[in-house]
């Protein structure tokens, strides 16, 4: 990356990945975490590369830089003027400042912009004709409720409730439920280890992504953490959330009672409907929840909770008495009107304190293992939306087309309720969002659009419609013959070429020329500077640095040119690297005076 916003040259640092940070949003490899030099918790990459990129050996990229500004006058920010914001003809302390993050200790992994540049190369756009009902405006500052700790997860919740763990762990889960968060909320997360700051488990500021309300983690895995008394404190734009949360590492793992996994059932005439996280609507919602190490006359008790709620007489307080220290145990939540849609919570407690907690979600129509949510998914071809209403189905189509329309039912959906839909063309995905369901709660006819600038490229598109990671509808369309007829994705494997022109006489880089890579296909007396002639090039710093942006392939006979006024022109043919070659290979090019 740059290390600063004029004519600094480009900054190139070796760094290591000592673990990773996990989040709903990516999974256990949502971050990279970075450190600069050979301990792990040393130096640090100022914000002002934030947007850059990390390359591996291989010269591939593998993440981003990612931090965010959190105010312009924070401490932790760095605010520079770059431009005339007031038009007096000068670039000064008169001018509007541009907000930089501070230090970066994570990257963002580079296939979790895959969707995005997909769709980007081959120019398509997804749109969601069916109008909503009106979204929510976030008038309230975001609220944190409280921290607490997990040493795994399953579907995204906790598998259980702890307050410490043993020697030689090697993943730890801070979850909270959040309130009023937006794209433009900003979030960091502060960890100390007996007092003092430990980066390597830390994450720096940067943008939240997980929607307005829900139940988020951040994960600390594949590294083994140091025993000692550990304080997790998150940041809400700059401000403390919520208390800290302590726990202690270390020692030898003791057998506590404690409660596991619930998963959830509609119970219809004494038969199971669904089994997870996704149910249909009825009368009573079953949970069966793991239980160790418990004793008969010990304390618990079990809250259920509707859209963030707890329910009017849902608060069940008891004395354990099963006889069984280990097992499986079932509770139920009963409504004799029905269980309206919505979102669902099961908090169980032990003693008083906080021992496990799952989230469900009631939608659609009960019906066998997944029930009926999205239906009846088509694919229309048609001038205008008007004329997709009544339009039978079609699965191919051989001509290619500049729209292409899908249309589904949808029944039982609460506002607010959280779902995804994916497109992928040849089962690669290209538009990936979720989004809280702003429609009425049940309809005929959900309407998307899929347009591209000139024709949709030929391919197989599928449509996919989930709720918390369940795929419930997946439908697809073969348009032309079916794929794509050169695939953009690939990436040739190869060397990226790197180097600086230097005048030959004042050892000074040479700017602002140009550096051509002619094709294996053609020689430097064939060159006519066509543009199918030329393989790649690149435009020299001010110090004569330049980069080739596409890696040149193995044992392929490139041809190089090189002129700039006032000096004499180089030109090679027969340039080849292998794999045997460095990468980056480094080339330095002296330009003699004409």
């Amino acid at each position: 990356g740059y290390p600063g916003i004029g004519d600094d040259p480009v900054l190139d640092l070796r760094v290591s990945v000592p673990g990773f940070i996990a989040e709903p949003s990516g999974g256990e490899k949502s971050w990279f975490k970075i450190a600069v030099g050979t301990d792990s918790d040393a130096g640090s990459i100022t914000g002002i590369t934030s947007g850059g990129g990390a390359y591996n050996r291989s010269g591939k990229l593998v993440g981003i830089p990612t931090t965010a500004p959190i105010t312009r006058t924070a401490a932790v920010s760095e605010c520079r003027v770059i431009q005339d914001t007031n038009s007096d003809g000068l670039v000064n302390q008169n001018d509007n400042c541009i907000p930089l993050g501070g230090t970066i200790n994570v990257l963002r992994p580079a296939n979790s912009a895959a969707p995005l540049l997909r769709s980007a190369s081959l120019a398509l756009n997804v749109t969601s004709i069916t109008e909503g009902i009106g979204n929510r405006q976030i008038i309230d500052p975001p609220r944190i409720p409280g921290l607490f700790f997990a040493s795994s997860v399953s579907n995204n919740t906790p598998s259980s409730v702890i307050s410490s763990l043993p020697a030689g762990s090697t993943s730890l889960y801070l979850f909270f439920d959040y309130e009023n968060m937006t794209p433009e909320t900003v979030y960091e997360l502060l960890v100390t280890i007996r007092g003092v700051p430990a980066p390597t488990f830390s994450l720096s500021p940067v943008r939240w992504s997980g929607g307005e309300r829900g139940l988020w983690y951040i994960g600390t895995t594949g590294q083994v953490l140091p025993n000692g008394d550990y304080e997790f404190t998150l940041f809400i734009n700059g401000l403390a959330a919520a208390a800290p949360a302590r726990i202690s590492v270390g020692g030898v793992a003791e057998p506590k009672p404690s409660f596991r996994s619930p998963e959830f059932a509609i119970i219809e005439d004494n038969q199971a409907f669904g089994s997870g996280y996704v149910l249909g609507t009825g009368t009573i919602a079953s949970a069966r929840f793991i239980y160790n190490n418990m004793t008969d006359g010990l304390p618990w008790a079990q809250i259920w909770y509707y859209n963030g709620r707890e329910l009017p007489g849902a608060r069940y307080v008891s004395t354990w008495a099963t006889g069984k220290a280990d097992g499986a145990e079932t509770v139920s939540l009963e409504s004799a009107t029905g269980l309206p849609p919505g979102r669902y919570r099961l908090e169980l407690y032990i003693d008083g304190g906080l021992a496990s907690l799952a989230d469900f979600t009631i939608a659609g129509a009960r019906e066998g293992a997944l029930p009926r949510i999205f239906s009846e998914t088509r694919f229309v071809i048609a001038d205008s939306t008007a004329e997709t209403i009544g339009k039978p189905g079609i699965n191919s189509f051989t001509t290619r087309v500049e729209k292409l329309y899908a249309l589904f039912k949808w029944e039982s959906i609460a506002a607010g309720t959280l779902w995804r839909m994916r497109w992928y063309v040849d089962n690669t995905v290209f538009y990936d969002r979720v989004m809280p369901w702003n429609n009425p709660e049940s309809g005929d006819a959900y309407l998307v659009e899929l347009t591209a600038p000139d024709l949709l490229p030929d391919g197989t598109y599928r449509l996919e419609l989930s709720i918390d990671n369940v795929v419930l509808q997946s439908e697809q369309i073969q348009l032309g013959i079916g794929q794509l007829p050169i695939d953009p994705f690939t990436r040739a494997e190869g060397v990226q070429l790197r180097g600086q022109v230097i005048d030959a006489s004042t050892r000074e880089g040479i700017s602002d020329l140009t550096v051509i890579i002619i094709s294996d296909q053609f020689s430097v007396d064939d060159y006519q500077a066509l543009q199918d002639q030329v393989f790649a090039l690149a435009t020299t710093d001010r110090n004569g640095n330049f980069q080739i942006d596409r890696p040149l392939q193995f044992n392929a006979p490139y041809s190089m040119l090189i002129a700039a006024t006032g000096y004499l022109p180089v030109a090679a043919d027969g340039v080849q690297v292998d794999e045997a070659s460095p990468n980056p290979f480094f080339m330095t090019i002296y330009l003699t005076q004409d």
